[in-house]
């Protein structure tokens, strides 16, 4: 029987940490929920799959809903909306529904890109000679008498 203290785990985290997943908490954001470290939490995963399988599938749709809003955010998007103002003197608000817009965010777009496709969009790139190696330039420093003006 091995020596040291009981694990806290509960059968019930199993669903509350695919809930918590929805709502987007991170590893250390859901161990300071259960009260342990997060190392608790990965040594609970191997111990119970089902809490594993239920921290991934709460992940995932966290994960995309806000994929989606990246992408739409880096492209920009329309969508229809709705004003309500009362102008002076009348006696009832006046609805106006109308088209709200929103332009491309380059921030946005470079971050979807760095993360989506990193060998073609990082910040740094890597330059390298014919064979691979590093690039090599010759620097010729030429010394010229400067003309003087005739005057």
């Amino acid at each position: 029987m091995p020596a040291g203290r009981p694990s806290s785990y509960k059968p019930d985290y199993a669903d509350q940490a695919y809930r918590l997943g929805l709502l987007g908490l991170t590893d250390e954001e859901l161990a300071a929920f259960f009260g342990v470290s997060h190392t608790t939490i990965y040594e609970w995963d191997k111990a119970h799959p089902e809490f594993a399988e239920s921290r991934a599938r709460g992940k995932l749709p966290a994960d995309a809903h806000v994929a989606t809003r990246l992408y739409q955010r880096a492209l920009g998007y329309s969508h229809p909306a709705v004003k309500i103002f009362m102008p002076a003197g009348a006696r009832e608000p006046v609805v106006a529904d109308y088209i709200e817009h929103y332009p491309p965010d380059t921030q946005a777009a470079s971050w979807w890109l760095k993360n989506r496709q990193p060998k073609r969009w990082r910040d740094r790139q890597e330059h390298t000679g014919a064979d691979g190696g590093p690039m090599e330039s010759e620097v010729v420093y030429r010394w010229e008498t400067p003309k003087t003006d005739p005057k």
